[in-house]
């Protein structure tokens, strides 16, 4: 954990992981970059808008032996809706994503592109568009592409691997014939990421730490 002060208002700020260079101050909103020993304000981040999700920064959840908080979230918008994506950071150091878009969820996991064999990663890769139905191979499980579309954050919170400040990504969600899932992603002129996982449900996940909502009885599901 490192600890220091927001370079533009002074207020503490935290950094869990050397992998995670961006923290958005909880007090005045700027994205902070680390490099280094060095801290930089990258200008500030649009609140994220109240929703009725249950998820929050500090939900804790586990996923098999492994267990993992929450400390980032971004908010992509499309033309037709938006959804969050959740930074889960495990007890391990690594981190995944928990999309959560309409009610259901999706745990994700970064996955290495040689394994990964899809004309949807050559046609992000060449600039070319992607159809829907194109088909991919990622470790061993056959996807097809199910939705495409161009995407922009448009808000963040908490800790990130990335600048979210003007970012804007084509996404390729896919679908396999059981409950796995998965996003291939090329935010500009960065490299092409691939991220696989299933669908998961908060009992699934064991999530503790929920935002309560009045008339909404907080579950009770045992880390």
């Amino acid at each position: 954990m490192l600890r220091a002060s927001c370079p533009n208002c002074g207020a503490p700020i935290a950094f869990r992981s050397a992998d995670l260079p961006v923290k958005v101050c909880d007090y005045c909103h700027s994205a902070v970059l680390r490099t280094g020993g060095n801290l930089a304000a990258m200008g500030k981040v649009a609140d994220v808008p109240d929703d009725v999700s249950p998820l929050q920064l500090g939900v804790h959840g586990r996923v098999g032996a492994r267990s993992f908080d929450l400390i980032g979230r971004v908010r992509w918008r499309y033309d037709d809706g938006a959804w969050n994506e959740w930074l889960a950071y495990f007890d391990d150091g690594s981190t995944g994503w928990l999309g959560e878009s309409m009610g259901r969820y999706m745990l994700l996991r970064q996955v290495d592109l040689s394994h990964v064999v899809s004309d949807v990663v050559k046609l992000l890769q060449s600039g070319f568009t992607v159809m829907p139905g194109t088909q991919a191979m990622i470790d061993n499980v056959e996807y097809w592409a199910s939705d495409v579309k161009k995407v922009s954050c448009v808000a963040s919170e908490g800790e990130l691997p990335f600048n979210s400040l003007g970012l804007s990504a084509w996404s390729v969600d896919l679908m396999s014939a059981d409950e796995h899932c998965a996003s291939i992603q090329r935010a500009g002129d960065e490299d092409v990421e691939v991220y696989a996982g299933q669908y998961v449900s908060l009992a699934d996940i064991a999530a503790t730490g929920l935002r309560e909502f009045e008339g909404w009885p907080m579950p009770a599901y045992k880390a």
